[in-house]
């Protein structure tokens, strides 16, 4: 690796480079690289000497202060995997982490602090570090590549969260390949939407601090402005979901050249509509766009596609921006679970140097992986296009196939013929209980007007039952469209008798 065999040497490196530079912009406050050296040598050793040696795992409870990702680093000089820990999240479901990652050690900042008592016995026996009291490690006790850099946690179907644990060498890999294609340098300043609880956070932080670069954390209001936040922070490299596009357009905040210091934006998580894309584009009229594709599994992103105004739209399917070809040391397959073969079109699933070596619990690697041609690949659960020029086209989700009176649907499909009416800016398609739905944002007409305009290039059956106006899409914690809550929204008005 060119950072370094571990994850924190990419913040040595930026230490190196830039000691005394801004590694970190909080609101009003910046922190330098020493400064987070500093504090994370200070966590790190009483991190040690709590836990008499280096721990193997150290949970990460805090958010929004220098203290959170001064813990980030602090858990790698311990020599430790950093499990992020999110303070705001119900109490159960951070026991359920704690006891599934057996943590050695916690780290707190305020915020954490105030919710440990909640969490009971889960850290009766576990080491919380809040302030640094005792003596500062004098070198970093760094693991080796193969071992975990970080463990975050994704819903599990059975509503156990599902323990991901991604190696120095698959994050390295990552890290190798963003630092070549992009080039970033000192001068780079990043933004940081992400909460360190999802994985590209960890972009977020050492793409920024393997250049000796600075990490501006993006807050909830900054968004009623961004072009305000990112002229004044004079931010180069954007990198978020997609919904911010939306979001920033329906506060009026969207228009040609408004982002001119952008050179790069960077979008992942969620599927990137071919609109939004080009909206984007020309407020970033100096930026080139890669919409980047990856599950948590894959560490972080693994294929990417370059957005071209002239060409993308043309090669999009249902709207969707292609997800593009795959990372180098990595290899796609698309496999047709009918016939056991590989296919034009079917799910992806990836081999290589950045797939995770399986799940925290090995139970849950089950239904996960495929062997085929007698090589091990990680099913993401996506379905693919073979596009030319070894790129992929994103269909949806294996989950996303429905059968209502008995033909199957694609939901995209049907979201996408939605946004093509008029007056219809976001939708998204929900099966309840042999009933189609779609909420849409944008200007409400009668369900009767719309279906009857959508069947003049759909099939009856893939007519939605009703249209749901509301204000906004509601969004998870890290701002992607959070489909479960719309579908027990959509389950509540089948129940009520609502939907014709």
């Amino acid at each position: 690796m060119a950072g370094g065999t571990v994850l924190v040497e990419w913040f040595l490196r930026g230490l190196r480079r830039n000691g005394d530079g801004s590694a970190l912009r909080l609101g009003t406050r910046s922190s330098s690289y020493r400064q987070l050296h500093e504090h994370a040598s200070a966590l790190a050793g009483d991190v040690v000497g709590a836990c008499g040696g280096s721990p193997r795992r150290v949970g990460l409870l805090a958010t929004g202060s220098e203290r959170a990702y001064a813990g980030v680093i602090a858990s790698g000089y311990a020599g430790a995997a950093v499990v992020p820990l999110s303070p705001g999240f119900p109490a159960e479901r951070t026991r359920q982490m704690i006891e599934a990652a057996e943590l050695d050690a916690v780290i707190v900042d305020d915020a954490g602090q105030a919710v440990v008592a909640e969490l009971g016995d889960a850290l009766r026996d576990i080491p919380v570090i809040g302030d640094p009291v005792g003596k500062p490690l004098a070198e970093p006790l760094l693991a080796e590549s193969e071992d975990i850099a970080y463990i975050l946690f994704t819903s599990g179907s059975t509503g156990r969260p599902k323990g991901v644990p991604v190696s120095h060498g698959n994050i390295g890999a990552y890290l190798d390949f963003v630092h070549d294609r992009y080039e970033f340098g000192p001068a780079d300043v990043f933004s940081h939407t992400f909460d360190l609880t999802f994985d590209p956070a960890m972009c977020d932080l050492f793409a920024s601090w393997g250049s000796g670069g600075v990490a501006v954390s993006v807050p909830q209001h900054a968004y009623a402005s961004l072009a305000r936040f990112v002229a004044k922070h004079e931010i180069s490299v954007w990198h978020s979901g997609p919904t911010v596009i939306s979001l920033v357009r329906r506060v009026g905040g969207l228009s040609a050249g408004c982002f001119p210091s952008l050179r790069l934006s960077l979008f992942c998580s969620e599927p990137l509509l071919a609109a939004d894309a080009l909206d984007w584009s020309a407020a970033a009229c100096n930026a080139i766009l890669d919409n980047t594709y990856g599950p948590t599994e894959t560490t972080i992103t693994c294929t990417v596609h370059r957005f071209d105004p002239r060409t993308s739209p043309g090669r999009s399917v249902n709207g969707v921006v292609p997800i593009g070809a795959i990372y180098p040391g990595n290899e796609c397959l698309v496999h047709d679970a009918d016939t056991g073969t590989a296919a034009a079109e079917g799910e992806l699933c990836v081999a290589g140097s950045q797939v995770f070596p399986g799940y925290l619990d090995p139970a849950d690697d089950e239904g996960r992986f495929l062997t085929f041609e007698g090589r091990r690949w990680y099913r993401t659960g996506d379905l693919v296009r073979c596009l030319d020029g070894g790129e992929y086209a994103w269909l949806g989700r294996t989950d996303h196939q429905v059968k209502i009176r008995g033909v199957r649907i694609e939901l995209p499909e049907v979201e996408h013929a939605v946004r093509r009416l008029a007056g219809v800016r976001q939708a998204i398609a929900v099966a309840s209980q042999g009933n189609l739905l779609v909420f849409c944002v944008g200007d409400e007409r009668p369900t009767s007007v719309l279906a009857a305009e959508l069947r003049e290039f759909l099939p009856q059956a893939l007519v939605p039952h009703r249209f749901v106006f509301v204000d906004e899409l509601p969004l998870s914690t890290n701002r992607k469209i959070d489909r479960k809550a719309l579908a027990v929204r959509a389950d509540e008005l089948v129940a009520a008798g609502t939907p014709g």
